[in-house]
């Protein structure tokens, strides 16, 4: 006898229903599926592509929107994990094997953004935000060093594990936030006056108050993992009306109210989710890579850019 499987849509408070999060697909759509462990979707819009990576296989694949045909996109890739775009439209990638931040440019050609703190090879960048200044805000735990499945096990020359700044003129790297179990996604809100920080090893959301200078204000607890059993933290994501969602792992994907930090809906998704991001001409569908697969989700809520309130090419047409 089979158990019954849980409904797409979990509604924990009433603003998840009348903030129109369950008015979209009644069923997952399945993209893609044979990675050994899918993170990091990025829309293209350019591209009317999706890419993402599957770490343990070291490539990057592309899902085309046009064709719904699946390709490689890079192989040999540096273990990539996290992807976002600059205000330019170009890839930034984060690459644990490798150890290093990347920009891919529009002849194809990479740059290295980041690839050392104070002199000491970074461990294993893991995620990566743009500000609307064009600074480059990444994550850098130990994931990709801590055995050969995800990169290439080593010792950590930092001996912690940060969230960086890479400043837009001089390139610098500079520490924004430390005391981190393992410091995972990081988005701006809307209004880039805060910057939220998954910690996974600790299964925290952390928030920071960005000041004038560039610099943080002492973080603190957002939202805590405690509260579902299976949840730990990956990737963040705040769509246009302000909620933050989520990559729940085990517990699918969380929509959090910023006004009051309550859980108030999830989704459940049958893998554990790694990653999500929006994307489609609209910005209202939901691409959440999982174990193995990559889905999408139409929705009834927009999402934001990935690289922030300062990148403006991505608005939907008006008639």
């Amino acid at each position: 006898m089979t158990s019954e499987r849980p409904a797409l849509y979990d509604m924990l408070d009433e603003r998840f229903r009348t903030g129109r999060c369950m008015n979209g697909d009644a069923n997952l759509e399945v993209l893609y599926t044979g990675c050994r462990w899918a993170e990091g979707p990025i829309y293209l819009p350019a591209w009317k592509q999706v890419i993402w990576s599957d770490i343990p296989n070291d490539r990057m694949l592309r899902w085309d929107e046009e064709t719904g045909t699946v390709s490689v996109f890079r192989h040999g890739a540096g273990h990539t994990n996290g992807n976002t775009l600059d205000h330019q439209g170009r890839l930034i990638t984060c690459e644990q094997g490798n150890r290093r931040v990347t920009r891919t440019e529009h002849d194809g050609t990479l740059t290295v953004l980041a690839d050392r703190w104070q002199g000491k090879r970074l461990n294993s960048p893991n995620d990566a935000t743009v500000k609307s200044d064009g600074s480059i805000w990444f994550s850098d735990p130990d994931f990709g060093i801590t055995s050969d499945y995800e990169g290439y096990r080593a010792e950590s020359e930092i001996g912690a594990n940060n969230v960086y700044r890479i400043d837009p003129d001089s390139g610098e790297v500079r520490l924004a936030a430390e005391g981190f179990g393992a410091p995972n996604g990081l988005v701006f809100s809307p209004d880039e006056q805060e910057l939220f920080v998954s910690d996974t090893r600790a299964g925290l959301i952390r928030v920071f108050d960005v000041q004038t200078d560039g610099t943080l204000s002492e973080g603190r607890k957002f939202a805590d993992a405690a509260s579902r059993e299976n949840a730990r933290f990956d990737n963040l994501r705040f769509d246009a009306d302000g909620r933050l969602w989520a990559a729940a792992m085990d517990d699918g994907v969380h929509c959090y109210d910023p006004a009051d930090g309550k859980l108030i809906g999830r989704l459940n998704i049958p893998e554990t989710v790694s990653n999500i991001a929006w994307g489609g001409p609209k910005r209202n569908r939901l691409f959440i890579t999982a174990q193995t697969s990559l889905y999408s989700l139409m929705m009834g809520v927009t999402g934001t850019h990935p690289a922030g309130p300062g990148h403006q090419p991505w608005s939907p047409a008006k008639a």
